[in-house]
């Protein structure tokens, strides 16, 4: 198997389970607003797919709190921004939220907010 293959297997996948996501009903009161990074934060998400998920690996996720200062903002999993953009050195454009909630704006990787999640 290429270097590389798993990551873009990994894109793939996560792709399908979006739209099957995006197909389900929307919520009622009182959710006002979802959030999809993966398709406002695609490039982010790439680009740590393609740097850190090249090899298999043993993984055990605790929990999945992507926080509005977290993923919410970088498409990253537990994705701080400046963990993303520093420690990661992640890089791409994120793009605005169809519907944004005025509390808790996509700033993407300038968000100078820390998740306390």
């Amino acid at each position: 198997e290429e270097e590389g293959d798993l990551a873009e297997r990994f894109l793939q996948l996560e792709r399908e389970q979006s739209a099957l996501l995006q197909a389900l009903p929307p919520f009622g009161d009182p959710v006002s607003h979802v959030y999809h990074p993966l398709d406002y934060a695609w490039e982010p998400h790439c680009d740590f797919v393609r740097r850190y998920c090249r090899t298999p690996k043993r993984v055990l996720f605790l929990g999945m709190n992507p926080g509005p200062f977290g993923m919410a903002q970088t498409g990253v999993p537990f994705g701080e921004a400046w963990h993303v953009r520093e420690w990661l050195r992640v890089v791409g454009g994120v793009k605005k939220p169809p519907s944004e909630h005025p509390e808790r704006p996509v700033l993407g990787l300038t968000c100078q907010r820390a998740e306390v999640s």
